[in-house]
C-alpha cells in the first residue's frame, strides 16, 4: 500500500461525503462497503446504481467516473471495483467492467477492460505498467 493510500485512508470524511455514501448506499441502492473512501467530487453511475459495486478499503479520488450504462449501445453492467484498489484522479471505468483486488489506476487511465488481482495500469487505454 502506498502512503498516499495509507493517508488517504486514515483522513476522516466530510460531511459532504457522509450525506452522499447515505445517499448512493440507502436511496440509490449502489453496493458500496462502509469503509470505502470516495472524494466528493467523484462521479458514480445513477442511470444504473445497482450496477456499482465498491470494495472496502477501496479509494476513489478526485473527479473520477465510474460508469455502469451506456445509453448508445443500449448496456447496463454490473462494474466491480475489488477491496484495497485506488482509482486516481479523473480516471474513468467503463461499463461492465471487473477491477480485481489490490488494484491501481493511475490519474486520467481509461479502463475498459478487466484488470485482474493486484495489477497497475495508466494510460488511455489502460495499459499495465506493473504489479503490486
Amino acid at each position: 500500500m502506498s502512503e498516499e493510500t495509507a493517508a488517504r485512508r486514515q483522513r476522516p470524511r466530510t460531511l459532504r461525503q457522509r450525506l452522499q455514501h447515505f445517499m448512493r448506499v440507502r436511496f440509490w441502492r449502489m453496493d458500496i462497503a462502509a469503509d470505502a473512501w470516495i472524494a466528493p467530487t467523484a462521479s458514480l453511475d445513477r442511470n444504473w446504481p445497482r450496477g456499482i459495486h465498491v470494495g472496502e478499503n477501496c479509494v476513489i479520488d478526485e473527479w473520477a467516473i465510474v460508469l455502469s450504462h451506456d445509453y448508445t449501445r443500449g448496456l447496463y453492467r454490473d462494474t466491480v471495483i475489488g477491496p484495497r484498489s485506488v482509482i486516481g484522479t479523473r480516471a474513468i471505468v467503463m461499463p461492465g467492467v471487473r477491477i480485481g483486488a489490490d488494484c491501481r489506476v493511475e490519474p486520467g487511465t481509461v479502463v475498459s477492460r478487466d484488470l485482474v488481482d493486484g495489477e497497475h495500469v495508466a494510460g488511455h487505454p489502460a495499459r499495465k505498467v506493473g504489479s503490486s
